[in-house]
């Protein structure tokens, strides 16, 4: 029997359909988890209404939100095999304006039995298209493949948020994943564009994350996100206390960090101004509320209605770290975008 359904997190309904954001590399440990996870605390905090698609078969971001996968009856799984709509997916954190679909070990079957299902490429965008009026923003942490999962985040998204991290071999497949989103824009989704570049795990006591970040400037000229995430201890600590950076320490250096990158992103996305509410702070879950590695947070299920209504599409224009230092942020340099003339 299902658990109890819990009321709806009540919020400024937005005035249009929320935009959909992937976070992806095929290059696994480069933060997309950290980023979807904190970017997403941080724009509930701000007072925007999020859902965050857990759709990594290996459920990092549901961990690192508390969540106890045991106890989940429903998840990303059940929407894309058995066409579950999204709304009996959800998972109600204990963050107020916040809801997860989560994943776990299971979603790693999908894509053998999607194989031979028609039009399998479009299973989350059309789950999704259900409920974008409850939503200000719809993030998607992928998995680290170019596989069916991750097309299908492709194919659900409006925009791409690319975390790199600085270090060489992050490079090397980017070009691919540039490609697959060309390919999935052409095929797809036609509206698909690359909002942003995020630097991760800059270390200032090295060269090498400076070359770097030089490098994908070249290639990204007008693409490459200002703030510039630190390589940080409390970074890494944080989800093993099922809580993102800005509740396990939110004057942290990496915590700050993600403060700016989230306001960018918020820029870029035009994201509308949240009706005046009491502000979920970091600090009232701080120190004194950080749970021992192996607790969860209580999920209920909350049913989703759904409406439609037209984007409001973003300008052109972003994931994990691991010991604090001053990072400094780079300026983007002037250019013509390497990927502005590509359809």
């Amino acid at each position: 029997m299902d658990a109890p359904t819990a009321s709806p997190q009540k919020s400024a309904r937005p005035s249009a359909p929320a935009p959909v954001v992937a976070l992806a590399n095929q290059k696994g440990g480069v933060g997309k988890t950290t980023t979807a996870v904190t970017t997403g605390v941080m724009l509930a905090e701000a007072g925007h209404r999020v859902l965050l698609v857990d759709l990594d078969p290996q459920g990092n971001a549901t961990s690192s939100l508390g969540i106890d996968k045991g106890d989940l009856l429903h998840t990303a799984y059940n929407v894309l095999v058995d066409e579950l709509p999204v709304g009996r997916a959800v998972a109600v954190t204990d963050r107020p304006r916040l809801d997860l679909v989560p994943a776990t070990a299971q979603l790693a079957g999908a894509e053998v039995e999607l194989v031979g299902v028609e039009a399998r490429e479009g299973r989350l965008a059309r789950s999704l298209a259900a409920v974008r009026d409850r939503y200000t923003v719809i993030l998607i942490d992928c998995p680290p493949s170019l596989g069916l999962l991750t097309v299908n985040a492709l194919t659900a998204a409006r925009y791409v948020i690319i975390p790199i991290q600085c270090e060489f071999l992050a490079l090397e497949g980017v070009g691919q994943l540039v490609t697959t989103i060309d390919l999935v824009k052409r095929r797809l989704n036609p509206p698909l564009d690359i909002i942003g570049v995020l630097m991760t795990m800059f270390d200032a006591r090295t060269r090498l994350s400076a070359h770097v970040v030089e490098e994908v400037r070249r290639y990204f000229p007008n693409r490459i996100f200002d703030a510039v995430i630190p390589r940080s201890i409390r970074l890494a600590e944080a989800p093993s206390f099922g809580q993102s950076i800005a509740e396990y320490d939110a004057g942290s250096r990496g915590a700050e960090a993600y403060r700016r990158f989230t306001g960018e992103l918020t820029g870029r996305l035009h994201l509308p101004t949240p009706a005046p509410s009491v502000s979920h702070r970091a600090g009232a879950r701080g120190a004194a509320s950080r749970r021992p590695p192996g607790t969860s947070t209580t999920v209920s299920r909350t049913t989703v209605s759904s409406t439609a209504a037209p984007s409001s599409p973003v300008a052109t224009a972003g994931d994990h770290p691991a010991a604090d230092g001053a990072a400094p942020v780079p300026r983007p340099s002037s250019g013509a975008d390497a990927l502005g003339a590509k359809s």
